[in-house]
């Protein structure tokens, strides 16, 4: 119960932040001007409330989903006899699907905006949802899971995009800081809180919960966001392909592109189904401690993105860049995966400073776009967003395909874990030499 208290005041913390900084900003802005898609103007809650909570709730449901698997994956083994493999691959449908969405919704917010597209995604997201409360096989439980994935797709992708239209440019660090702090409630909410109802609700009545959720979400987008203003000149869909397929060649691009699949995809995997399995076999936990773990993790992670959210701002005008913030960031998660795999250091302890650390994943897209010219953003985000979802689906399938080849040749489960962990430290080290070097001068590949 203390668990579950701690989660509702990290909600309020969350709230009291946003207004700090959202009211004055919203002032500033003059975003009560802002037009309805019916003409009308939004009323005096459209700082923080109309334009901020949509994007929220979206964001929310996105890492709640993603994280779910992470809980019930006993319950599922048990219940449908899955291989370690199966498991893995069941988990990573939604990284597929989500990933091979990410070209096709940056080119469809860039043309009808975040309203409609997170809108008729998220009514995706409910459908997948609920499928995926009734399904009894693994092939019927991937399907549901991967439509759940092209659901979400749009959810962070879509807050970008909106503060981009709606939000002034020194105030991009804080903003994502918050909206990732949103996804934090969500990977939080699935730990400890879902572990406490499961008895009650069973795996399959939280997603039938779940997809009222995403319905009610989609509702709450396609009334309280504004329409986009109307984009001149927009470009065909064979000049929007060639613009991406130009970013996918520019050195800086390629910079970020490891990093963003084996830091910020391997912490997704990590997150969302792997930390049970190891505390369980390596730290000798019970699913109840091992939910406990994830809260430390999640909660760290949440106070790494509200500090980035609160800070964002100081930062920058610092002078202390993106950049910075990702060779201080992955160095340290680097140490701190070293220890939780060779120090036998108390499991909360690591993992909470290892959520801490995973804040700089929020700074690569910055980072990324700051080397192209401002137009591209979206589509900068969202390529670097599909080598994320990629990443993870490798790690994520990769390591579940390790441990049965492993157990297979007559090692124990925490052995194998180790191997898998290990390996994927090494991928990281090696996606962490090319952000070492001196940045490559601001591109213009894909600017038409």
């Amino acid at each position: 119960m203390q668990q579950l208290g701690l989660h509702w005041i990290c909600i309020a913390w969350v709230q009291r932040c946003l207004r700090a900084q959202c009211t004055p900003l919203c002032r500033g802005l003059g975003v009560v001007e802002t037009t309805r898609s019916d003409g009308g103007e939004l009323g005096p809650m459209s700082g923080w409330a109309r334009l901020f909570l949509p994007f929220a709730l979206g964001y929310y449901l996105s890492y709640l989903l993603r994280t779910v698997n992470a809980v019930i994956s006993p319950l599922l083994t048990d219940e449908l006899g899955l291989s370690a493999a199966s498991l893995g691959l069941l988990t990573s449908a939604y990284f597929l699907a989500f990933g091979a969405a990410q070209i096709p919704v940056g080119i469809a917010l860039d043309r009808f905006g975040p309203r409609r597209v997170e809108a008729s995604l998220l009514l995706l997201a409910a459908l997948g949802s609920a499928l995926f409360a009734t399904a009894d096989s693994l092939g019927g439980l991937a399907g549901a899971r991967a439509l759940v994935g092209l659901g979400v797709s749009a959810c962070l992708m879509g807050a970008l995009k909106g503060f981009a239209l709606w939000y002034p440019l020194e105030r991009q660090s804080s903003m994502i800081g918050f909206i990732m702090a949103a996804g934090s409630l969500g990977a939080l909410t699935a730990s400890v809180p879902l572990e406490a109802v499961l008895p009650v609700l069973g795996w399959r009545g939280a997603f039938w919960i779940i997809a009222a959720v995403c319905l009610l979400a989609a509702v709450l987008v396609l009334r309280a966001l504004p329409d986009s203003p109307a984009v001149a000149g927009e470009a065909s869909l064979v000049a929007a392909l060639r613009v991406v397929a130009g970013i996918f060649t520019t050195p800086a691009f390629l910079r970020h592109a490891p990093a963003s699949a084996f830091f910020v995809g391997g912490f997704m995997a990590l997150q969302s189904l792997w930390v049970v399995p190891w505390v369980m076999n390596v730290d000798r936990l019970d699913l109840a401690g091992a939910a406990t773990v994830l809260v430390a993790l999640n909660l760290g992670n949440l106070a790494g993105q509200l500090t980035v959210g609160v800070f964002g701002v100081r930062l920058a005008r610092a002078g202390i860049e993106p950049i910075g913030l990702l060779r201080i960031g992955y160095g340290a998660m680097l140490v701190v995966q070293g220890l939780i795999l060779w120090s036998g250091l108390p499991a909360l302890l690591l993992w909470g400073g290892f959520g801490l650390l995973t804040a700089a994943n929020s700074q690569i897209y910055l980072s990324a776009a700051r080397a192209f010219p401002p137009a591209l953003f979206g589509r900068v985000s969202t390529a670097l967003n599909l080598m994320a979802f990629v990443g993870a689906f490798v790690v994520q399938w990769g390591f579940g395909i390790g441990l049965d080849l492993m157990r297979g040749v007559g090692a124990e489960m925490p052995q194998a874990l180790a191997w898998g962990f290990g390996g994927l430290l090494a991928l990281q080290a090696l996606a962490y030499l090319p952000l070492l070097g001196r940045r490559p001068a601001r591109s213009s590949k894909g600017a038409e």
